[in-house]
């Protein structure tokens, strides 16, 4: 039987049926963001970079998108079954060896298994959506095809928490988990798809289309790939990057190639005429629109987190909201369409999708709370379970052939991925440009300046600066020093203006902050740039203060040679001086020696003068005495004579021979005795004259003698003169010396001054540059408390600059929603292609 004319299975053997289908979407859908929380944890462990690492996820995106219309066109040849489980099988594998590649600790065997994943994964949902359009009853097909949309839907909106689940549950390093869990349910799938699975297949034998597929991988691949790295926010700039416009360019080059061929080939993997029916056309362009309103969900965490400022991660628990409403609508729509046809149900949907995007854009953004959060995600599940579910798929079906069912509905899941792969690099574009004015919003928030303590003695340094530069020791020596200016060191100026002053990675930090850890990450952000732009300011400070140093020390190096030449010389002066007071005492003792020698002189010659003058004087005496003498020898003789002429006339008067007479005799004994006395007087004159002459000779002696000390007292007096004149000379070098070497111990000591001073600067210099770090490190903290103070300012400024890109996001999802909307009032009822059985 073909897939044009499948029998109805029976109640229980379809409830089977669905349930082994639906399980498969289910897992594929799931692992489409199930490594999104993990995807930093595995770049981290397998040694790789954000840009090598996002690979795990473009690469399953590219392979998913490539094999779809394969996979369709495939299952239209050899049928369902096979092709679903091959699927299966695939993404079972890749599973496993996505899992394993922790292990053997390869990056590369991971992207080789996402892949091999995304192959298989891009069976699963078009094949399940045929079977489902195909073998169950017409007027149940909606209420199937809305079951297929509700749990593709929930479980796209789940993965990432699924993802998080799994990695708390087992641990952070240990993901593999996360691709271990499909391993079992593929298992199981396979099980009961053996079992239980009809194959439906189109009877035929033409040549597959391998030519066509070759092609259209290469194109999908250039397409999407393109379109990924495109910056919608810097299009030109980005258009023209290798990451965009070779691959663009590929697909123009291979598009007209791939026409001829799908043009001439018995059996095209993509139906050309698709692109060329309006009826058909327009539900692909739904699809596309579809898919960009479904990428909306992508951004439901972080939105509900901003919101309702949350820590980031528990935003995942907003997604059930979501989900459950998604869950509800989808089926729903289902027996929706089967009761009132696609086109008003997916005409509901889109408006619900709109009427959400514009509750979060006009009331949950302005004035966030619970209810109007939660208000905007359960409209927009609503919306998405409507939008995404039955109704698109119904209205493939409906205007496709049945035998085409599998290609078709392939051709619009493509069509979505091109969607879902192109909306998010537009969406993101406004979260990027609001996280670009991250920075230059909340730095606006920022005190510009910060508070540091005062540095050790800086006053009283800026003070000694000019104290120095005056000092007449120190002036030439310093004239060309510039001292850093300490005591404007009381402040610090902060500027992070410009983003590009911020690394990468702090960019991205504030960039992937939420309103809970925006505070504590600026702090980083801060301690972060004081870590870099502090050592080159402490290193400009204490170079400044090394120079004044190495300055001090040049200076304190000279006036310690000063200094020691000083000491030298003053050593030198005392030795003079103590030798010069030691000459002068000798001086004076001389001087005073003669002096005690000319009063002895003079005593000798006072002394002498006396004893000559008592000689003189007894000369006198004597030369009276012998004049006395003369008299008394001339009176003597006189008598003698007078005597001798009384004894002679006498005697001569008498006779001779006459006996003298007495008197004779007495006169003879008178002469006698005056003769006797004569002699005696004479003997004593003589003695007198002896005794005069003695004296007289004494007296020449005395004479000559005190002459003698005269002449030797005048010399001694003119040798004490001249001493005293040399002691004077020698008093004036003395005092010439003394007074010197007080200048000389002024000048030492001013410079021992001098040198206690410039020690004393320079330890204070010393403790000032040991202070700067801790000063610094005192300001940052002064700084950070004052961006915790500014806290609640700080998480506004963030949400409000995050809310202006959610805002570009929903009106973007509310405009592809509203398109929607427009193509589905502007075309036509439903156009079949061919009637169905």
């Amino acid at each position: 039987m073909t897939q044009g004319q499948v029998a109805t299975p029976p109640v229980r053997r379809l409830g089977v049926l669905m349930a082994v289908y639906l399980l498969g979407i289910f897992m594929g859908a799931i692992d489409t963001g199930i490594v999104t929380p993990a995807r930093t944890i595995i770049q981290n462990d397998l040694g790789v970079d954000d840009s090598t690492g996002i690979w795990m996820l473009t690469i399953y995106t590219l392979a998913y998108a490539a094999s779809i219309p394969i996979m369709g066109k495939l299952a239209d040849r050899y049928g369902r079954k096979p092709v679903y489980l091959l699927s299966i099988t695939l993404f079972g594998v890749g599973s496993l060896l996505c899992g394993l590649s922790q292990d053997v600790g390869s990056f590369e065997m991971l992207i080789i298994s996402r892949a091999i994943q995304a192959i298989g994964g891009g069976g699963i949902v078009p094949i399940a959506t045929a079977e489902f359009g195909t073998s169950v009853p017409e007027e149940k097909r909606g209420m199937a095809l809305g079951l297929v949309g509700g749990v593709y839907g929930v479980a796209n909106i789940f993965g990432s928490s699924a993802g998080s689940l799994i990695l708390n549950v087992f641990g952070t390093h240990n993901w593999q988990f996360i691709f271990y869990v499909n391993v079992p349910i593929s298992i199981a799938i396979i099980v009961g798809g053996l079992l239980f699975l009809p194959n439906h297949k189109v009877e035929q034998v033409s040549k597959i289309d391998l030519l066509g597929i070759t092609l259209l991988v290469a194109m999908i691949l250039s397409l999407l790939y393109g379109l990924r790295n495109i910056d919608f926010f810097d299009f030109v700039h980005s258009v023209t990057s290798t990451d965009v416009y070779p691959f663009l360019l590929g697909f123009l080059v291979l598009l007209p190639f791939f026409v001829l061929a799908e043009r001439r080939a018995a059996d095209p993997v993509l139906n050309l005429s698709y692109f060329t029916d309006a009826a058909i056309g327009v539900t692909l362009l739904l699809a596309f629109l579809s898919g960009v309103i479904l990428m909306g969900v992508v951004f439901v965490p972080q939105f509900a987190e901003n919101a309702l400022r949350i820590p980031s991660g528990d935003g995942g628990y907003f997604v059930i909201i979501l989900g459950l409403f998604s869950g509800i609508g989808a089926p729903l729509s289902g027996t929706l369409t089967d009761r009132f046809g696609p086109r008003l149900v997916l005409g509901f949907g889109v408006t619900v999708s709109a009427i959400a995007a514009a509750v979060g854009v006009w009331w949950a953004i302005p004035s966030p709370s619970w209810v109007s959060v939660c208000t905007t995600l359960a409209l927009m599940g609503l919306g998405l379970g409507f939008t995404i579910g039955s109704p698109l798929n119904y209205m493939m079906l409906d205007r496709t052939r049945p035998e085409e069912s599998n290609s078709a509905l392939a051709t619009l899941s493509l069509v979505r991925s091109i969607g879902t792969t192109l909306a998010p690099a537009i969406l993101v574009g406004f979260l990027s440009h609001a996280g670009t004015e991250l920075q230059t919003n909340l730095t606006a928030e920022l005190p510009t300046q910060i508070s540091a303590p005062a540095l050790p003695h800086a006053s009283e340094l800026q003070a000694k600066f000019a104290e120095l530069k005056a000092d007449e020791h120190l002036k030439d020596k310093l004239k060309d020093v510039d001292f850093p200016d300490l005591t404007s060191m009381t402040t610090i100026d902060i500027d992070m203006d410009s983003g590009a002053s911020l690394p990468d990675d702090l960019v991205e930090l504030l960039q992937t902050a939420d309103v809970t850890n925006i505070t504590e990450r600026t702090k980083t952000v801060a301690e972060r740039m004081f870590a870099e732009q502090t050592p080159s300011v402490i290193a400009d400070i204490t170079d400044g203060v090394n120079t004044g140093l190495s300055s001090l020390d040049d200076a304190a190096s000279d006036l310690t040679t000063q200094h020691a030449k000083l000491v030298k010389a003053v050593k030198g002066v005392t030795a003079g001086i103590t030798g010069m007071r030691k000459a002068a005492s000798g001086m004076e003792k001389g001087i005073a020696g003669m002096t005690k020698a000319i009063t002895g002189m003079d005593a000798g010659l006072a002394g002498t003068a006396k004893a000559k003058a008592g000689m003189e004087k007894a000369v006198a005496g004597i030369t009276k005495g012998i004049k006395g003498l003369d008299a008394a020898i001339a009176g003597q003789k006189e008598g003698i004579a007078q005597l001798q002429a009384a004894y002679d006339q006498i005697m001569a008067a008498l006779p001779p021979g006459t006996p003298e007479p007495p008197a004779a005799t007495a006169l003879r004994e008178q002469i006698d005795a005056l003769t006797a006395k004569l002699d005696s007087t004479k003997a004593q004159r003589t003695t007198l004259v002896h005794k005069r002459d003695t004296l007289r000779a004494k007296i020449a002696t005395v004479t000559k003698e005190r002459a003698a000390l005269a002449r030797k007292r005048a010399t001694v007096v003119d040798k004490r003169a001249t001493l005293r004149g040399e002691l004077r000379t020698l008093e004036g070098k003395l005092a010439t010396a003394v007074s010197q070497r007080h200048d000389l111990v002024t000048a030492r000591d001013s410079l021992a001054d001098a040198l206690d001073d410039l020690a004393t600067t320079r330890a204070q210099l010393v403790e000032l540059r040991d202070a700067v770090p801790g000063a610094f490190e005192t300001a940052k903290e002064n700084y950070l408390a004052e961006i915790d103070a500014l806290s609640p300012t700080l998480e506004q400024t963030f949400a409000d600059t995050l809310n202006t890109g959610f805002r570009g996001i929903y009106l973007s999802t509310m405009s592809a929603a509203l398109a929607a909307g427009v193509l589905l009032l502007l075309s036509g009822r439903r156009r079949t292609r061919a009637p169905r059985p």
